[in-house]
């Protein structure tokens, strides 16, 4: 594992894989919120069964979460604000909390690589292979998933880890994932052994 100065080794700073955790650190106070969360609850669990299992074997896992319109907040500001007590989504914030060695990315819009710095983290990794889940299926993570493919990264996208509004949006989704770029979509559980080995 290369080791770089600057990360005082607290994160892992070589690695061919990495989890990104798409827009679950939300409030999911917004029209449709409530339906969305209702749909993301059984996904958030199995996203931290990954994280957790990533977290021990050295895998990166990177936060890639909407700024909210806050440009003047940072990732910190943004999780304390989607933990508050009024917030819909609170559960899933403490379910999904990052850990210190983290990583994250705040995005203005839909994909995750658009005016931000992911591509450059993922290069400083030297990361070959995303696990993308998150919400929603069928907008941000589908934006993120197809950039990502255009740079070249093979993608796996576990079917249970994403959602969207519409369980149908998210069966589309992932066929969509499945015939145009390649990716994986086979259930969080046949990923697990593989992540900790």
């Amino acid at each position: 594992m290369r080791s770089s100065p600057d990360l005082h080794g607290n994160a892992p700073d070589d690695s061919p894989l990495a989890l990104l955790i798409i827009d679950m650190i939300n409030g999911f106070d917004f029209p449709g919120g409530a339906t969305l969360l209702r749909e993301a609850r059984p996904a958030a669990s199995r996203i931290r069964a990954l994280a957790v299992t990533a977290r021990r074997a050295g895998i990166p896992v990177v936060y890639v979460n909407d700024n909210f319109g806050r440009w003047r907040s940072d990732f910190r500001a943004v999780v304390a604000h989607c933990l508050g007590r009024r917030m819909p989504g609170r559960k899933i914030v403490e379910l999904l909390r990052p850990e210190r060695e983290d990583y994250f990315v705040l995005k203005p819009k839909h994909s995750g690589f658009y005016s931000t710095t992911l591509s450059l983290l993922l290069e400083h990794l030297s990361t070959r292979t995303l696990i993308l889940t998150g919400i929603a299926a069928n907008i941000c993570v589908l934006f993120t998933a197809q950039d990502a493919y255009l740079r070249g990264y093979r993608l796996i996208v576990p079917s249970d880890c994403v959602a969207s509004e519409v369980p149908s949006d998210t069966r589309l989704a992932l066929a969509q994932m499945r015939r145009a770029l390649d990716a994986v979509t086979t259930p969080s559980r046949s990923l697990l052994p593989t992540l900790a080995a």
